[in-house]
């Protein structure tokens, strides 16, 4: 098993560190490394999963070269040699891990495509029979496959704060009437071209978050790109609508949280030996079935 990278370590670089990633402001690039952190609940658990990082840079980097030149991005390299100095001399703690991507202006909403009535929509589909504004019809059941997929863009939320669905007519106010438009008809195409590659390998993607950014006055796709982390993948042979579904991401750790009374806020605590390595193994049985690769440690 690959040691656990928590945190990187790159000598008199200080990187921005988010939940799960360290970011290096290269000028017109960054260097994005998933540390091995899981957080749930918007906290940051004591200690990491295995491999996740790695599996997750890979699955990005998997659906990069799967769109093609379908859509444009920002992934230059994953290759450690490939890398600018001190960087390029750091291989075994930022192989497999580390994307170089161009550096854009990111656009200030997050872009969701939801296929099926799970999360946050389900919850507002019980409570007004609409997801985001947008009127559905009388009867759905939880986990329901929805006539089309829905654009449901949301807010960006600031530290310690959680993400706010919006209306279409909200995120054209905040980045342009023309960008919303786009960045709604791509990731519409971009999600229904990798649901049905998903579903032709025994996976349902019922609902995704997509990132955009600006560069040269083009609008490109950023960040993770239907990662376990960013998407809801299920099992298709599993699937039954009306109940919550088995999924390949943090679940076992938010079931285990939720089984201690954990508060949700301060402090993340340290996760049980057993807890990890299932969540370990959810993460690479979503790689495996996604890429049709062994994972190897």
């Amino acid at each position: 098993m690959k040691k656990i990278i928590t945190q990187t370590n790159i000598a008199n670089v200080q990187p921005k560190r988010g939940k799960v990633r360290d970011i290096y402001d290269l000028g017109d690039k960054l260097l994005i490394v998933a540390t091995d952190r899981i957080s749930a609940f918007d906290v940051v658990m004591a200690n990491g999963i295995p491999n996740k990082g790695v599996i997750l840079t890979q699955i990005s980097q998997f659906w990069f070269d799967f769109f093609g030149r379908a859509v444009e991005h920002h992934f230059i390299s994953g290759n450690v040699s490939e890398f600018p100095e001190p960087f390029c001399r750091h291989y075994e703690e930022l192989s497999g891990r580390s994307m170089l991507v161009k550096k854009t202006e990111v656009l200030p909403i997050e872009c969701v495509v939801r296929a099926y009535l799970a999360g946050s929509g389900w919850v507002e589909y019980q409570k007004t029979e609409t997801v985001c504004g947008q009127k559905l019809p009388t009867g759905l059941r939880q986990s329901e496959k929805l006539d089309r997929p829905l654009f449901t863009p949301a807010t960006k939320a600031e530290k310690g704060q959680h993400d706010e669905n919006i209306s279409f007519e909200r995120s054209a106010e905040i980045i342009g009437k023309e960008a919303a438009g786009y960045v709604q008809d791509k990731s519409i195409e971009i999600f229904a071209r990798a649901s049905e590659y998903a579903e032709s390998r025994g996976l349902l993607l019922a609902d995704t978050k997509f990132e955009w950014g600006v560069l040269d006055g083009k609008i490109i796709l950023i960040d993770e790109v239907l990662t376990p982390d960013s998407s809801r993948f299920w099992p298709a042979d599993k699937y039954q609508p009306g109940r919550d579904q088995e999924s390949f991401d943090k679940q076992f750790v938010r079931n285990y949280l939720e089984s201690i009374n954990f508060n949700k806020s301060g402090p993340g605590v340290e996760l049980p030996r057993e807890i990890v390595e299932k969540t370990s193994q959810k993460y690479i049985e979503a790689y495996e079935m996604l890429t049709g690769k062994k994972f190897h440690e």
